[in-house]
């Protein structure tokens, strides 16, 4: 690797210094009221503002959730969970109840009439019409969940554990991390998300009781491409071509049956949610070269550091010795592109956040970083290793998140979001 240049030099950042200075009978009367929400939808497709502004209804039945391969939308909101439902059954009824209501919001339509004596059968923050507007509610269960409470322990999926903390972790005491059961809710539009989010907790709090939230945002491209990150930089470049089923297959979706894998897991997915605080304040005194170079990419472009374009494919064979990429640069230690490192890339849906100011007044801003893949541990974990103690750590903190298995889709009509778990 180069020497460093003396004229880009900087003084010692310390971080860590720095941050030192942030009912299921509720629910089963739901069901009731879904099935009229479900009827009162059926003339939505005559009616265009069903749609709402963005003018999207993504599918919510099929082999797998919405909300992983589907397009990012503008806005999400990763929500944890602790599961109180009392037993097994309550634990059904909950998961039936999250179909219904994720079946309904998704689909948009008009919202039935309640008598003036009655509460309203909806908080009308979106208006008398359900906008789908674009709306995935992805369903994820975590570890805690697999114990002796419901009976799952045989049926925990093959790599589902807490998330541990890696070396350049901030953990120590997080309030934001692990949980029973995950919602990643995306729409086009904010109000959208959080309409949902509101209408998912109000039929289901006899079930389940939220336990951390996070909320970000999708930037718009500037000027096109791939959208930047909080340090100004393209992220999300490298992702895997998952409309390509071969390549979805196999790093995308569990194969129930196959390594280690409960049968029931088919069609599912392992969900990453980091939560990544940047600090902007010492990035922004870093000179423009050494920035480039700790990610490996032009902060204009995008491109590679031997590259023109945020497309081309940087040659690490031809640049053995890092001249060009430092071997220490993120995009190399995320993505080596060697053949046994192939089957170790992940599917990156991110979203940037904005929570104000830290009690020293210090921009609180970063990264909801989450990724999806066949297998934490092959994935995922094999390229948090390769990064521990890169050059980047001085100026990112994850403060929190977990790790959850993404149930498999719902098939038809009649069925439910872990059936096959439950069954």
């Amino acid at each position: 690797m180069t020497a460093p240049d003396p004229s880009q030099s900087r003084a010692p950042l310390h971080r860590r210094a720095f941050l030192r200075g942030a009912s299921v009978g509720a629910a089963v009367g739901a069901g009731a009221l879904a099935g009229a929400f479900a009827a009162a939808a059926d003339p939505q497709a005559a009616d265009p503002r069903a749609a709402g502004p963005s003018g999207r209804r993504i599918p919510f039945q099929g082999p797998h959730q919405a909300g992983v391969t589907t397009p990012q939308q503008d806005a999400a909101s990763f929500v944890s969970f602790n599961v109180i439902a009392p037993d097994r059954a309550g634990l059904e009824q909950l998961l039936r109840t999250l179909t219904e209501r994720i079946r309904v919001l998704t689909s948009g339509g008009p919202v039935p009439a309640t008598d003036l004596a009655s509460p309203p059968t909806d908080s009308a923050t979106l208006g008398p019409v359900l906008p789908a507007d674009g709306l995935t509610v992805t369903v994820s269960l975590g570890a805690s969940l697999f114990d002796d409470r419901y009976g799952l322990a045989a049926r925990k999926p093959a790599k589902l554990v807490p998330m541990p903390a890696f070396p350049d972790d901030d953990l120590v005491g997080s309030k934001e991390l692990h949980g029973d059961l995950s919602l990643q809710i995306c729409a086009d539009s904010r109000d959208t998300v959080m309409h949902a989010l509101r209408d998912i907790t109000r039929h289901t709090r006899g079930g389940m009781q939220p336990n951390w939230k996070a909320d970000g945002f999708h930037a718009a491209p500037r000027p096109s491409g791939t959208p930047r990150n909080q340090l100004g930089f393209k992220d999300g470049i490298a992702n895997p071509e998952v409309g390509d089923a071969a390549v979805a297959d196999a790093v995308l979706w569990t194969h129930g049956g196959t390594n280690g894998e409960p049968a029931w897991a088919e069609g599912g997915s392992y969900q990453v949610v980091r939560i990544i605080r940047m600090l902007v304040e010492f990035w922004d005194r870093v000179s423009l070269r050494e920035q480039e170079r700790m990610i490996g990419r032009r902060r204009d472009s995008g491109a590679p550091l031997d590259g023109t374009g945020e497309s081309d494919t940087p040659d690490y064979r031809a640049d053995s010795q890092g001249l060009l990429t430092p071997m220490n640069a993120h995009i190399r230690l995320s993505n080596p592109r060697t053949a046994q490192t192939e089957n170790q890339r992940i599917l990156r849906r991110g979203y940037n956040y904005d929570r104000g100011l830290d009690l020293d007044g210090n921009l609180d801003v970063g990264l909801i970083f989450c990724c999806y893949q066949q297998d934490v541990e092959r994935q995922f974990q094999a390229v948090q290793q390769r990064l521990a103690g890169e050059p980047l750590v001085d100026y990112v903190s994850p403060t929190g998140g977990g790790y959850f298995f993404t149930l498999p889709g719902v098939k038809g009509p009649s069925d439910w979001l872990g059936s096959a778990l439950l069954s």
